[in-house]
């Protein structure tokens, strides 16, 4: 493999696979710096507890078996959501976050985040926190992935949420920020908002008709609408096992409705981070899903 990575099979409840992983990360048999990326990003799930098992207790392993591999640096990937919904917009790091989070899988990043800070705080590890906003690209499989695929192949009668904000980041720009904050010393202790263009309902939708060509969904359904649909959209999904229909849960569709708008510029300031247009990463998105359904993957 590239760089010398070699990958170790394992699961964040495996203790012993995260220390295997750590110790065989590098050339010596010890790891300076622990990057946890793993987590469960869903609006739904049939087994809403492995959102706690993976984003709360998946961090708590994570961080004890960096500790007994010696590694001096953790960072990790958490996300906008444990925000909430702020009474700022656009909000920064430093603002204060809503009284009430939005979903199941919020609620346990935030869970995860808070065991992070105090872990880290407790043992002397380093920790640098990192909050991407709606992440766009080639190969994204979950929620704003399918909701591109569903208007690109004209799957949905309806755009939803048309007057809600969103801030968004492509992906390659999350990992480029993995990659300033691991190598400066500086952001150490601090948190990073990652994405800077926010785009309304309506004008996310229209970008993607205008990149793919494609024209919108002939309706316009009311926000009521789609949030009352999510209800039953979820009963039934509890009953099927299958997710819901549009992809459009209860959480979905309280989150999507409150939206959220930040500021993603300290990134910029501190760790150097240039941000790709978002028309880029939709485009490579775009081009990624046909190449799919050309496959025969849908």
């Amino acid at each position: 493999l590239p760089l010398g990575i070699q990958p170790v099979p394992g699961s964040l409840s495996d203790q012993e696979a995260l220390r295997e992983g750590m110790y065989f990360a590098g050339p010596q048999p010890a790891c300076d710096l622990v990057v946890h990326l793993a987590g469960k990003y869903s609006m739904w799930d049939p087994r809403p507890e492995t959102f706690w098992q993976v984003n709360a207790e998946g961090t708590r392993n994570v961080l004890q078996a960096a500790l007994d591999c010696g590694a001096r640096r953790v960072i990790t990937v958490s996300t906008v959501a444990v925000w909430g919904k702020p009474g700022q917009a656009p909000f920064t790091e430093d603002t204060p976050r809503g009284a009430r989070l939005l979903s199941e899988y919020a609620r346990s990043k935030a869970a995860g985040e808070k065991i992070a800070w105090d872990f880290c705080q407790k043992n002397g590890l380093a920790l640098t926190v990192l909050y991407p906003g709606i992440v766009l690209g080639a190969g994204d499989d979950r929620a704003s992935g399918q909701y591109i695929r569903l208007l690109v192949f004209r799957r949905t009668p309806s755009t939803i949420f048309h007057n809600s904000p969103a801030t968004y980041v492509a992906a390659r720009d999350v990992a480029e920020a993995v990659r300033l904050a691991a190598e400066n010393p500086a952001s150490i202790g601090r948190r990073y908002l990652i994405g800077k263009e926010t785009l309304r309902g309506r004008e996310f939708a229209a970008l993607v008709s205008q990149l793919s060509g494609v024209r919108q969904p002939p309706l316009r359904l009311p926000d009521w609408f789609i949030r009352a649909a999510s209800y039953p959209f979820t009963a039934l999904a509890a009953l099927t096992g299958q997710p819901p229909l549009w992809t459009l849960s209860i959480d979905a569709g309280r989150t999507l409705q409150a939206g959220f708008h930040f500021d993603g510029s300290r990134a910029e300031r501190e760790l150097g981070l240039r941000y790709t247009p978002i028309r880029v990463a939709l485009c490579e998105a775009i081009e990624d899903y046909r190449k799919e359904k050309a496959n025969g993957h849908h």
